[in-house]
């Protein structure tokens, strides 16, 4: 397919041939990732920076998903989104060149492919925020509004300060004027994170995107995917795992046991009342992004004074021997650093 060249803005992204993505990728050298409708490989620019490059079917269905993603990605520009260098349209080739974002993905980090290197509580209340940052310029900041269709936690991409940032648009539509409140389409998504309201009316909304949000934000505190098949016999929708927990107000129950004692119980259940928000079996029941992303912001804030207090306290036990007078020196100099170094970015 070849697209008119007044309608993917060729000025704001390279055109590549197929002999650079060649080039770039070292021939398809290096596999970074698996998604359904491509692989995406390493690739290096000639002014040495890293690239990464999803190679496309040529199905009538990628076909579409490659259009839809390019004219998006061309026109959305946001921190918390993945950044589109180019494309390629040459042929049966259908490549997508962005950013190479350097830490994978956070289904990557929720699950145990990472070893020990668990997500802390505070990293995990920021993903959230990131990822609700980006989710809020899509449905509020972009006009029309774009709905996603494909939110989950493999498309959540993590770069080396782990900043989230929203990948994968070619399941996304746009709203046809800031007034609509959907499009009937066909369902599409993944199983876990699909809208049931959505699977059962065919009306997309910006709450579908809400719901699958919710899901994401259900994995971050619980450390559990989607669909968890390690509890029952059956597979279990997390969300059947969590709500007889909530419902009883079990808190430490329902967050991922690697990382207890590490959180206030207060931002806890405020993060889970959020989530449970979120994924309400009808689109009116749920908040708006810009709710999501304020409540979440709070559950941040929240962990910041437990950090002052608990360097305070360190202090205090370790300098019970000390000289009294040197004390409050040593100390304010010791949370004014420790403070400064964890600041939350939005």
């Amino acid at each position: 397919m070849n697209f008119n060249k007044n309608e993917f803005l060729e000025s704001q992204g390279q055109r590549f041939t197929y002999s650079e993505i060649v080039k770039i990728t070292n021939n398809f050298a290096s596999i970074i990732r698996r998604g359904g409708f491509g692989k995406v490989y390493l690739g290096t620019l000639k002014n040495e920076t890293q690239v990464a490059v999803k190679l496309l079917g040529s199905s009538r269905q990628g076909s579409n998903e490659f259009r839809n993603e390019v004219i998006l990605l061309m026109s959305a520009h946001h921190r918390n989104l993945v950044s589109l260098i180019g494309y390629c349209d040459e042929g049966d080739t259908m490549a997508l060149v962005y950013d190479y974002v350097a830490n994978g993905n956070l289904e990557q980090h929720i699950s145990s492919d990472f070893g020990k290197n668990v997500l802390t509580w505070k990293e995990r209340l920021q993903i959230a925020v990131d990822a609700a940052r980006g989710l809020e310029y899509l449905h509020n900041g972009c006009k029309p509004p774009i709905v996603h269709r494909d939110l989950k936690t493999s498309n959540i991409l993590l770069n080396e300060k782990l900043q989230a940032k929203i990948a994968d648009f070619g399941l996304s539509k746009g709203l046809a004027t800031e007034s609509v409140t959907h499009v009937s389409t066909a369902a599409k998504g993944t199983f876990g994170y699909l809208d049931p309201e959505y699977c059962s009316t065919g009306q997309l909304n910006k709450k579908s995107d809400i719901y699958s949000f919710g899901i994401v934000l259900l994995e971050l505190i619980t450390g559990r995917a989607a669909i968890i098949r390690d509890l029952e016999q059956l597979p279990i929708h997390i969300c059947q795992w969590v709500r007889p927990k909530f419902e009883k107000n079990e808190i430490e129950s329902i967050v991922d046991s690697r990382i207890q004692g590490t959180y206030l119980n207060s931002s806890a259940q405020k993060s889970i009342e959020i989530a449970m928000a979120c994924v309400s079996s009808t689109s009116i029941q749920r908040p708006d992004i810009t709710v999501v992303f304020n409540d979440l912001k709070e559950c941040l804030e929240i962990e910041m004074p437990s950090e002052i207090t608990k360097i305070t306290e360190a202090y205090e036990s370790d300098s019970d021997d000390t000289i009294s007078s040197s004390g409050p020196i040593i100390k304010t100099s010791h949370i004014r650093s420790e403070t400064e170094s964890n600041t939350i970015s939005w």
